[in-house]
């Protein structure tokens, strides 16, 4: 066993990134003062020992080191700047003393703190410990309470998700809107919600158009469905520590999208997260002869297209089609529903003429739904009442809170929906026109993803692959493109189809 050495100390000098530490000197300031303190108590310092982490709980690996030296004999003590940078938690501050009580450490000394190894200097140590691991805890209480308040004014106390910044302005944290990212973020949740892609294909689309991990990669399946499918952020609430509050930034997407990519995240019993190869095309067609869903697999450096061949009833005789004989194909069936320019400049002049006759009021309306949001403000009140009053548990006031702000706001949206809904479809109008006379352009291109979603879009799932033959119907509003040139009537009616089939 070896002797202590009685001549010599460890000099440790402690600074953590956290809060608790935002008034403490550096490291270097600490070592400097610590040597010019030793220079005149004429103590002969063994090692300088420098450690970076926070002292709230145990397990730091200097200090521990540094413990171990002490019990077997290296040094006599220690010289800190404070026991505050020894200890800030009940079990490395009773080491200490532990150390003390048994001849271990015989000398601890601090330029801002007096000790001597007698009941009176322990005893005093010991209220340093409780002082440092008080204030440590109080600390973080604050924190948390300041976090709570913040959430309750309906600011997001943490990092902003995808599609939003992070800034200071006057002094003040906010989040605003990353007008660089959004609208990828908002086509993403758009392009999901139809239910015919995969989280791997908003993976590969979200990659495409910049948005990736910290490494460059596709972010993970798990990683877009919690973080971007699921996040409520984006139509205004957000959660925090389990429960969900009201938020005072601007959201992206309305409710309404947001239920129903809630809707297809429910159907998908199982998230895909490995990767698979480029297959465009894929839940896009089906089988002309059996029915079923057409696959995809390369041969020789090419991708084909065939039947999945399941129907146990059905023998399917069907043949492999080259991706490119079914680009082709498809780019002429969109050609088929393409708008003409002149179409559309009529199109256009007939919907300018009819923003002067449409008016409709909507004051009751809004008055109902006021008075419902009132009755549900109402109900909130009283739920928090009843939580903090202990007549229900907080499991259960959660749910109830959850289920009254998503009601909420769905009320709300439709409030704004309704004050708009004068002229409600001219816009979507608008903006189909707008859509319907670029096809042609997407089906001369060689994008086949882009491809793909306009296929969704006009044609559903009603696409069919047989006989190596590609076979498209088109919904509503598109198959009337195949008909006249447009009349002021056919004009309401195909604003009555879109304004219906975008109902809340």
């Amino acid at each position: 066993m070896s002797v202590t050495n009685t001549n010599k100390m460890f000099l440790y000098a402690r600074k953590s990134t956290d809060v608790e530490d935002k008034q403490i000197r550096s490291i270097p300031d600490q070592i400097l003062e610590l040597r010019e303190f030793a220079k005149r108590e004429n103590i002969e310092i063994l090692e300088e020992l420098i450690e970076k982490q926070s002292a709230k709980i145990p397990g730091r690996p200097v200090f521990d080191s540094m413990i171990e030296r002490i019990e077997k004999g290296e040094a006599c003590g220690i010289l800190a700047w404070h026991p505050d940078r020894l200890a800030r938690n009940s079990i490395d501050g009773g080491k200490i003393i532990y150390l003390v009580d048994t001849g271990k450490i015989k000398l601890l000394k601090f330029p801002q703190f007096w000790f001597d190894p007698t009941p009176q200097g322990k005893f005093m140590l010991t209220i340093a410990f409780g002082q440092s691991k008080y204030y440590v805890d109080s600390l973080s209480e604050n924190t948390k309470r300041g976090l709570r308040q913040k959430a309750l004014r309906g600011e997001f106390p943490s990092w902003a998700p995808v599609g939003y910044l992070n800034v200071i302005r006057d002094r003040r944290k906010i989040i605003i809107v990353d007008k660089k990212k959004a609208p990828i973020v908002v086509k993403a949740l758009e392009m999901f919600a139809t239910g015919n892609l995969r989280i791997m294909d908003i993976g590969s689309f979200l990659a495409k158009n910049g948005i990736t991990t910290r490494g460059g990669k596709v972010i993970p399946s798990d990683q877009i469905t919690f973080q971007l499918l699921t996040n409520p952020f984006y139509f205004g609430h957000f959660r925090f520590k389990g429960e969900v509050y009201e938020g005072i930034h601007t959201p992206i997407i309305t409710k309404k999208l947001w239920d129903q990519v809630q809707k297809v995240v429910k159907r998908r019993s199982k998230v895909i997260t490995k990767e698979r190869i480029h297959k465009p095309f894929m839940g896009l067609f089906r089988c002309g002869e059996c029915g079923y869903m057409i696959t995809a697999e390369m041969k020789k450096g090419f991708t084909y297209y065939r039947c999945t061949k399941k129907s146990k009833v059905i023998k399917c005789t069907q043949l492999f089609t080259r991706e490119e004989d079914v680009d082709k194909q498809l780019s002429d069936n969109l050609l088929t529903v393409s708008l003409r320019q002149d179409w559309a400049d009529k199109m256009l002049d007939k919907l300018s003429l009819e923003e002067k006759y449409v008016a409709q009021s909507c004051q009751v309306f809004v008055q109902s739904k006021k008075d419902e949001i009132k009755l549900i403000n109402d109900k909130l009140q009283r739920l928090l009442d009843s939580y903090l009053d202990q007549v229900i548990d907080r499991d259960s006031y959660l749910i109830k809170k959850s289920e009254l702000l998503s009601l909420k706001k769905t009320l709300e949206e439709q409030i704004i929906n309704f004050q708009h809904s004068q002229n409600a479809w001219l816009e979507p109008m608008k903006q189909w026109i707008v859509e319907a006379t670029n096809v042609a352009n997407i089906a001369r291109e060689d994008n086949l993803e882009e491809k793909k979603v306009l296929a969704l879009k006009i044609f559903g799932s009603n696409s069919t692959l047989k006989d190596r033959k590609v076979c498209c119907e088109a919904l509503n509003p598109w198959s009337a493109l195949r008909a006249d040139p447009p009349t002021r009537d056919s004009v309401r009616k195909r604003g009555f189809i879109l304004n219906h089939s975008s109902q809340y």
